[in-house]
C-alpha cells in the first residue's frame, strides 16, 4: 500500500449494509483508504464476513449489530 493511499488514515468511517455488494465494496475501499471501519449490517453473518476480509487487509475494523 503506498502513502497515497492512505489519505484517511486516522479517520473512522461507519458504513451500514456493509454485509454485502456495494457496502462491502465501500467499506473495502475505505479501509484500503486508511481508514478504520465500522462494518454494520442486519445480516450479522455478511458483516462478520467483510470484517474478516479487512483485517486479513491489515486495516482496523469494528463489526456491529444493525437492528
Amino acid at each position: 500500500m503506498t502513502a497515497g493511499n492512505r489519505r484517511l488514515s486516522g479517520r473512522v468511517a461507519i458504513v451500514a449494509g456493509a454485509g454485502a455488494g456495494i457496502g462491502a465494496g465501500i467499506a473495502a475501499a475505505l479501509a484500503e483508504a486508511g481508514a478504520v471501519v465500522a462494518v454494520a449490517d442486519i445480516d450479522e453473518a455478511g458483516a462478520a464476513a467483510t470484517a474478516r476480509a479487512i483485517e486479513e487487509q491489515g486495516a482496523g475494523r469494528w463489526r456491529c449489530g444493525w437492528t
